[in-house]
């Protein structure tokens, strides 16, 4: 098998449409990339702008023999339906063959989350003794007091926060603006990471003055932190507190969405402090709390 040297092209122009126009995230980006390299690997010389609808549904019925998961098979239907969306896009073809390409249904799974003690014994069991370690502390307070992704907190600069009103500003998926609230204790922990912690992280390197630009988490070489890092201090700690649960910073989001919900909060607000676009993908929190409850009452009453 060979690569079309024009297929390849629109290849990495539309990868670049991805990450700048579409704001995907690298993982996400490099997914579709990777999906739709595959398909046109599989056309050999053939080229991408003259396939046809059942060439597409050949290439699925190919794949199917792979054994794919559900899940994984939608993005793969979903990255080739969005490069032929963007080579219809440029005009690049004058009919798109996957418009009535439709996806397998994926299985619904509700979103995985902590206790409120499970949370305070992971927040408690971070080592705040070093600079690195208190930075760390004042990031799982802020994922748990906020809701925010990781990327969104890993994202912040100075010119994003407004302590005074105990409001900060993110940036999500699609570059979508919105306020968070933080509570008055992760609020202590930013503030005393920032006056006291910060400048001590990244010791020998020299920080540039702070400006509205400038990243609020660093590492040790004073850049920006990364995602990964925030992965691997989550792991580290439930590790050393022997947590017997896997938990991603994703967790930090469901559980901060699960209380709301199960303390009463208007589902439009909940919808509006997570970013969704629709509140569809809000609404699955309330099937958590309700499994929650019943979980709850099957080990608490006698004749459940």
């Amino acid at each position: 098998m060979g690569l079309n040297k024009d297929s390849k092209n629109f290849l990495e122009d539309f990868n670049t449409y991805l990450l700048i126009e579409k704001n995907f995230s690298k993982h996400t980006a490099k997914a579709y990339y990777s999906d739709v390299m595959s398909y046109l690997l599989w056309l050999d010389n053939e080229s991408c702008l003259t396939v046809t609808f059942q060439k597409v549904r050949d290439y699925l019925y190919f794949i199917q023999k792979f054994d794919y998961k559900k899940t994984t098979l939608a993005r793969k239907i979903a990255s080739i339906r969005t490069f032929y969306k963007y080579l219809y896009r440029e005009r690049l073809i004058d009919t798109n063959p996957t418009v009535n390409l439709s996806a397998p249904k994926r299985p619904k799974s509700l979103p995985k989350f902590l206790t409120t003690t499970e949370i305070e014994k992971i927040l408690s069991g971070i080592k705040i003794e070093t600079p690195a370690g208190y930075r760390n502390r004042a990031i799982l307070e802020l994922l748990w007091a906020t809701g925010m992704r990781v990327s969104e907190l890993s994202g912040l600069n100075f010119g994003d926060l407004n302590l005074e009103n105990n409001e900060i500003t993110v940036f999500g998926k699609g570059a979508k603006e919105r306020i968070v609230l933080v509570s008055e204790r992760a609020k202590t922990y930013l503030q005393r990471y920032i006056e006291t912690a910060r400048p001590l992280v990244a010791k020998g390197f020299k920080l540039e003055p702070i400006t509205d630009k400038t990243p609020v988490f660093i590492n040790n070489t004073g850049y920006r932190l990364q995602n990964k890092t925030i992965r691997n201090v989550i792991n580290d700690t439930v590790e050393h507190i022997e947590l017997p649960k896997h938990v991603t910073p994703h967790m930090f989001r469901h559980s901060f969405a699960t209380r709301l919900i199960e303390n009463g909060a208007d589902l439009r607000i909940v919808q509006e402090l997570l970013g969704h676009a629709s509140i569809s993908n809000t609404q699955i929190y309330t099937h958590v709390s309700t499994k929650h409850l019943q979980d709850v009452f099957e080990q608490a009453h006698p004749r459940a």
